[in-house]
């Protein structure tokens, strides 16, 4: 938790909200404008209180993405290898209609019911990305929407 805190008061410094941020980047001044932030909302969600992306500057946020199949309505059927490839092919779709690529992808969070699936689902995972691959961070969980086996949330930047 004090991880998160003080990644949190870095951010608030970043943008401006605060005192200056461990990395020596100085809180804006008077005069000096934020970086646009860009709340994307493609009603893919339906009602659900969350926005597909938010876009500040040049980075986006991507809501985190489950192996949900969109024209079936359900997690895709298989285990985690199958919602594994429907999860990245969806991080792919929403990376890609925000205009960036796959290798502007930086950091990925990897959510998994069983981290007993971690050799099948960094299988797959590895196939969506090369050399150098984002910074990531995984853990395991106690419950996923919808059932599902695993999630993952990303940003990408330019």
């Amino acid at each position: 938790m004090k991880h998160v805190f003080a990644s949190l008061c870095a951010l608030a410094g970043l943008l401006g909200a605060g005192g200056a941020p461990a990395t020596g980047l100085q809180p804006l001044g008077p005069g000096a404008t934020r970086a646009p932030i860009e709340f994307i909302d493609s009603g893919r969600f339906g009602e659900l209180p969350f926005s597909d992306a938010v876009r500040v500057g040049n980075v986006v946020y991507l809501s985190g993405e489950i192996g949900y199949d969109a024209s079936t309505g359900k997690l895709a059927p298989g285990g985690i290898r199958a919602e594994t490839w429907q999860l990245m092919d969806n991080i792919k779709a929403s990376v890609e209609a925000r205009g960036y690529r796959m290798q502007d992808v930086v950091k990925c969070t990897a959510m998994l019911a069983d981290m007993a699936d971690w050799p099948a689902f960094n299988e797959i995972y590895r196939s969506y990305f090369s050399k150098p691959y984002p910074a990531r961070s995984a853990f395991g969980v106690n419950g996923l929407a919808l059932g599902a086996r695993a999630e993952v949330e990303c940003i990408a930047a330019r």
